[in-house]
């Protein structure tokens, strides 16, 4: 009897059953809604926040294959696994779909993303550098750490740390700021349409009339080598991590895996094959693959996350940090209607992929209820994230 019990607990308390158990809450936290407002996707996130706060308090929790390993040097251990995972599903998915329109409808509305990316993060840099300026008692290395965590930015953070002079406060204050990162800008994208009372389906009429682009179909015969298009699946994600392992010499710059598995999407998406390989794919497929990239996203993310904010957290560090995602957040929603005349779903896409928010545009896209506000987050996301890399680099470096 003992020995059953030992192995049912045993059981309980795997990581499979960890990742599954917190996927299945967190859906049914996400699908509460008050005054029409849901989580949704980020529901997973809020459930597995508050697991990796139980297992701080409740160690027992967390025995089985330590499933727990803190951002030490990077995010490493089983949910680094699943976090890395889930971003290449998901951002190669965003890639494909976006890939067939992206690089045919540039016009000047893409120098407007390309703006946006770049002054989203100069105004979250700039918020960095007054904080620190006021406050004495905090560090250059624990504002960026802020600044990481609250545009949600792993790269930034890897960037921050190889500079820094104390690697632990970076990891603490990205840790403190990651929380509201996250779920401030799943609701921002939520609430303004709200706010605005904006006519959602009129929106999205007018969105798919003015972004109507003709993709031609591939020249020749195209041999399809699987049903669901999991090879070109594969291919997009193993291009995208050997373009993302590129480092730019001189500013040791590299887009990561996430930044190169975008790139590596929208360049299949946008071929669509490879010589005689017929590498599109179904529309419900990739709607899969970056739902379920999402979801393992935001596991293992939110885990980690929330030992480090239960560790490291102090109100005025809290209040950096959200400040950092609410200031470039609505001072670049307003620049981008009022200077670029951007549509609500251009805009509001646009700043997803300017706060680097991979919940964000999945948010987004439930909102508005169609996918094509991808192409305005994959315009904007490879110049922010370039933007939060430079940017974590120097305030350190000046400061």
């Amino acid at each position: 009897m003992v020995s059953y019990l030992a192995g049912v607990t045993s059981s309980a308390l795997s990581f499979i059953f960890i990742v599954f158990a917190i996927g299945t809450i967190g859906y049914l936290v996400g699908g509460i809604k008050i005054k029409g407002i849901e989580l949704g996707t980020a529901g997973v996130l809020l459930v597995a926040l508050l697991y990796g706060i139980l297992i701080h308090y409740v160690p027992s929790f967390a025995i089985a294959e330590k499933t727990i390993t803190l951002y030490s040097s990077g995010i490493k251990g089983n949910f680094g696994i699943v976090s890395n995972i889930g971003t290449a599903l998901f951002v190669t998915a965003v890639g494909l779909i976006a890939g067939p329109k992206f690089f045919r409808s540039f016009n000047r509305k893409t120098l407007s993303y390309i703006l946006l990316g770049v002054i989203i993060i100069a105004l979250g840099a700039l918020t960095a550098c007054l904080f620190v300026f006021f406050d004495k008692n905090l560090t250059a290395d624990m504002a960026v750490g802020l600044l990481t965590g609250g545009l949600t930015s792993t790269p930034g953070l890897s960037a921050a740390k190889e500079v820094a002079k104390d690697e632990a406060q970076v990891t603490a204050g990205y840790g403190i700021a990651y929380i509201f990162g996250v779920l401030g800008v799943v609701l921002f994208v939520q609430l303004v349409p709200k706010i605005l009372k904006v006519d959602m389906k009129d929106e999205v009429a007018h969105f798919h009339a003015a972004n109507s682009i003709t993709v031609p179909e591939p020249k020749g015969k195209l041999v399809k080598l699987d049903p669901f298009g999991f090879f070109p699946f594969f291919f997009a994600v193993a291009l995208g991590c050997i373009i993302g392992s590129i480092t730019i010499p001189g500013i040791n710059f590299k887009l990561g895996n996430s930044g190169g598995t975008l790139i590596g999407g929208l360049i299949v998406g946008h071929f669509a094959h490879l010589g005689p390989v017929d590498c599109r794919i179904k529309k419900d497929t990739l709607n899969f693959f970056r739902e379920l990239g999402l979801v393992l996203f935001l596991i293992g993310a939110g885990v980690p996350g929330g030992v480090n904010f239960v560790e490291n957290v102090k109100v005025s560090y809290f209040i950096y940090g959200a400040a950092m995602t609410l200031v470039p957040m609505i001072v670049g929603y307003i620049i981008a209607r009022y200077v670029f005349k951007l549509s609500i779903l251009n805009n509001l896409g646009s700043i997803t992929g300017g706060m680097t928010s991979t919940p964000a545009l999945g948010t987004l896209i439930a909102t508005a209820g169609t996918d094509e506000v991808s192409s305005a987050y994959a315009a904007t996301y490879p110049f922010a994230l370039v933007s939060v890399v430079l940017a974590a680099k120097i305030i350190i470096m000046i400061l």
